[in-house]
């Protein structure tokens, strides 16, 4: 298959979903992994009627052997892998002092653990032909501790951007990029939906740029970390969050 081929996870709706978009748009086959599986056969119709550049994977991204199972998979029906998207994630807001252990566990494996697992098989993969582009998508709260997400979150996107680099140390020298995207808060139903108007209100006035983020322009990023001529980015973390945090 000529064109690059793509596996996003999580990306049956919100934000990944628009990443998967984008990168069909550039000319993408795109593997749609998530456990919601009928969602994500859904938007792979929607891209690709004949399922020709894009397909559904039941993926549940807390399983090192449901990654390798993703990877047989995109193998057998398109013969190559170019790029991993691991933007999965999940969390309910909890107070720090309440969070249970089950709560933790649950996020923490989620976030984090999906990001060493899908870094681990793919970049193994990578390594082996000698190219290839890993993307993480971390977040604002994992680098200023979170104001509108549990704890158990801010942590596992903080160890997010930690693996980040490690990862990046350790495939850099045999053709693989490991970066990551750290978005603040974005204009997705789910923030809507969740945010109580008042207090999402309150969020926008203390966005410099007093306005939420584009979801599309994140799934721009990604696109372009991925790109085959991308090599010199590496261990890099991309903040796209309004002047939330500076450095």
């Amino acid at each position: 298959m000529q064109k690059r081929v793509v596996l996003v996870t999580g990306a049956a709706r919100g934000l990944g979903a628009a990443i998967a978009a984008r990168f069909h748009a550039a000319g993408y086959a795109v593997a749609i992994g998530d456990i919601a599986f009928d969602a994500a056969h859904a938007l792979a119709r929607d891209l690709s009627a004949d399922g020709s550049s894009a397909f559904a994977l039941n993926l549940d991204v807390t399983s090192k052997r449901a990654f390798e199972s993703a990877r047989d998979a995109i193998l057998q029906r398109w013969g190559r892998i170019d790029a991993l998207i691991n933007n999965a994630g999940a969390s309910k807001v909890v107070s720090v002092m309440e969070i249970t252990a089950e709560q933790f566990d649950q996020v923490i494996n989620v976030n984090l653990r999906s990001v060493l697992f899908g870094c681990q098989v793919f970049g193994q993969h990578f390594a082996d032909a000698g190219a290839g582009r890993i993307v993480n998508i971390a977040s604002l709260a994992g680098q200023n501790g979170g104001s509108a997400t549990g704890a158990h979150y801010a942590a596992a996107k903080g160890g997010v951007i930690t693996l980040t680099k490690v990862f990046a140390r350790d495939l850099g020298a045999a053709g693989v990029t490991v970066n990551a995207i750290s978005p603040g808060p974005m204009d997705l139903p789910i923030v809507h939906e969740s945010v109580a108007a008042d207090k999402l209100k309150a969020v926008i006035a203390n966005i410099p740029a007093g306005r939420l983020g584009s979801a599309d322009y994140v799934a721009d990023v990604a696109v372009m970390l991925a790109a085959e001529n991308a090599y010199f980015a590496n261990g890099a973390c991309w903040d796209v969050n309004g002047g939330l945090f500076m450095r």
